[in-house]
């Protein structure tokens, strides 16, 4: 999916460049549009979280890219934007499935919480891994492809359950994935080659 989005997004990035913002400007905004989505999803509404997640999943791609194109990458930053990104997961999936779960929609109430799960495993492997000296950035279905995901369930009308069993599935690919590869790396298997 990268390929597909890297003209688009580096006439954006350099927009944004453009523009002055900071890539903590960045990361704050994207962190309160998902605490307005996560609002507007308790309040039971679907399209218009789906359209506020655009603009919050372009800011969340944004702020590293920017933060390297201005020589401002700290580590601090990278911590700070992680850990942010991970809050903003607990409150998108967490409220989608508070939500779900007050309308007796059971499944997909499920899903949202699998994938919440999932979501932060995927994020905790890759820290455990990185905190034993492994850079991890492998995954079959990363950030990127869950906004998409999440984006058109909300937006689409009956895609919900679609995209959340997409998300779950493919989400818990990634997971095995990911954890295999740190697996090997970290326990002194042989070296995996992209």
């Amino acid at each position: 999916m990268g390929r597909l989005f890297a003209w688009p997004f580096r006439l954006l990035l350099a927009g944004t460049y453009r523009s002055g913002l900071r890539p903590w400007q960045l990361t704050l905004g994207s962190l309160g549009t998902n605490v307005v989505i996560g609002w507007l999803l308790l309040s039971d509404r679907r399209l218009v979280p789906g359209i506020l997640l655009i603009p919050a999943g372009l800011f969340d791609i944004l702020d590293g890219a920017i933060a390297r194109l201005r020589g401002e990458e700290s580590r601090f930053g990278a911590f700070l934007d992680s850990f942010l990104d991970r809050v903003c997961d607990v409150i998108l999936f967490g409220c989608l499935y508070w939500s779900l779960a007050g309308q007796g929609a059971r499944l997909e109430a499920g899903l949202a919480l699998a994938t919440l799960v999932i979501s932060l495993a995927v994020s905790h492997i890759r820290a455990e891994a990185e905190d034993a000296g492994v850079s991890l950035s492998e995954g079959f279905f990363q950030r990127l492809e869950r906004y998409v995901a999440m984006i058109a369930g909300l937006m689409v009308p009956g895609a919900l359950l679609p995209a959340l069993v997409v998300l779950t599935v493919l989400g818990g690919i990634t997971v095995l994935q990911r954890g295999w590869s740190a697996v090997l790396r970290v326990g002194g298997g042989p070296e995996i080659r992209s």
